[in-house]
């Protein structure tokens, strides 16, 4: 069984089409515990009832964007070693200066390709393969 198989990974975006190609790449990545979540009120519930290994969150998000996800993952004991990937358009900086000093593993820029994902997912937990 691959490193792939055994992680478990929550998808956080409010946009339908943004987790389906998540959910796409990560299933050509070799992914099989794929969960997926519409905002980061919903992504807190689950992780609190099923921690997974892996957040991939989106930043601009209703209710709770990514940066109140991750805080209130890192804040959680169950949650809080979690591996968790911030997803932005914005390319902006101070954002992913602050993602880094709340405790994110790692930033993916929108659009991405599989294989920034995958080398995202990588700088994290290792070769998947």
């Amino acid at each position: 069984m691959s490193l792939a198989e055994k992680i478990k990974v929550l998808i956080v975006d409010d946009q339908v089409t943004s987790r389906l190609l998540l959910g796409d790449a990560l299933q050509q990545l070799g992914f099989k515990q794929i969960t997926a979540a519409g905002d980061g009120e919903q992504g807190m519930k689950i992780m609190a009832q099923n921690p997974h290994h892996l957040v991939i969150s989106d930043f601009n998000m209703p209710k709770m964007d990514g940066l109140g996800l991750l805080q209130a993952v890192r804040s959680n004991p169950t949650t809080k070693k979690a591996a968790f990937i911030i997803l932005t358009a914005q390319g902006d900086r101070a954002l992913v200066q602050k993602a880094a000093a709340l405790g994110a593993n790692n930033v993916l820029a929108k659009p991405f390709t599989i294989e920034k994902m995958k080398a995202a997912i990588e700088a994290v937990f290792g070769a998947l393969k």
